[in-house]
């Protein structure tokens, strides 16, 4: 086990009728090698047994912390409840229907001690709705620039760490469009650098039921994100372009390997 001296680490889980898959996603977090850690469990008024799984393993870890809004919100406005909660100098998010492998905070940390980065990825495994792994993994690149993710959004959600007052300055809400998307491409457009390590840490799970997972949808909303962060009319279609011929070559590996849900 490392060291824990990087220091406090906020992990952000927002959670709406998760209990399928929240235990799950809460003991990959609690594996971690890396263990200066909070999670913040934000319920958005979950309606099966969502937040009674929670309270259970909260009462035998101190170092979850389980937040409800008062009213359903939505997965970005549930985010930054939890971020006003946080107290750690850095972020990490989970959505609840994720995985981690153990040393997913310990290897990015490495990382991070060696350049100075202020944004960091892993490379992506891939489970279907049940949970059966699929044999293919996203790679992350060594570097990305602003330009180069807006070709593609390689830097998974769940996946990211993220120093906390960046994550905050640029913090995007609107369930129209990939906000965690928009918050990568604004921290980069001040010209930093994102930074992967090329090894699948992140364990997405592929849904149907989940915000993208309706292609036409996802791709609107890729749209949305593009207007957000600035670009014209004429980038956003270069770049929408970019990202439909991208999004084809991942499904087709994902299918490949033998991903059939969709």
């Amino acid at each position: 086990m490392m060291q824990n001296d990087f220091g406090l680490i906020s992990i952000i889980m927002a959670a709406y009728n998760a209990e399928k898959t929240i235990e799950q996603a809460i003991n990959s977090v609690l594996s971690q090698t890396y263990t200066n850690f909070e999670l913040l469990v934000v319920n958005d008024c979950s309606k099966d047994r969502t937040v009674e799984l929670v309270k259970d393993i909260v009462a035998k870890d101190s170092r979850v912390r389980l937040i409800s809004n008062v009213k359903n919100s939505g997965v970005s406005y549930t985010r930054k409840h939890g971020l006003e909660e946080a107290k750690g100098d850095w972020i990490a998010i989970l959505d609840s229907d994720d995985a981690w492998e153990p040393e997913k905070l310990e290897k990015q940390i490495e990382l991070q001690r060696r350049t100075n980065a202020d944004l960091l990825f892993t490379g992506s495994a891939f489970m279907d709705s049940e949970g059966h792994p699929i044999d293919w993994y996203l790679h992350a690149p060594k570097e990305v620039t602003y330009r180069q993710l807006l070709k593609q959004n390689v830097l998974s959600n769940s996946s990211a760490l993220v120093r906390k007052e960046l994550y905050a300055k640029h913090y995007a809400i609107g369930d129209g469009m990939h906000e965690d998307f928009a918050i990568w491409l604004n921290i980069l457009k001040e010209g930093k650098k994102a930074y992967g390590v090329d090894e699948p840490l992140l364990i997405y799970r592929i849904a149907k039921s989940s915000k993208s997972g309706n292609k036409v949808k996802a791709a609107k909303m890729n749209w949305n994100t593009y207007r957000y962060v600035g670009l014209n009319v004429v980038e956003a279609t270069y770049y929408e372009a970019w990202y439909m011929f991208k999004n084809v070559m991942k499904y087709a590996n994902l299918k490949f390997s033998g991903e059939g849900t969709e």
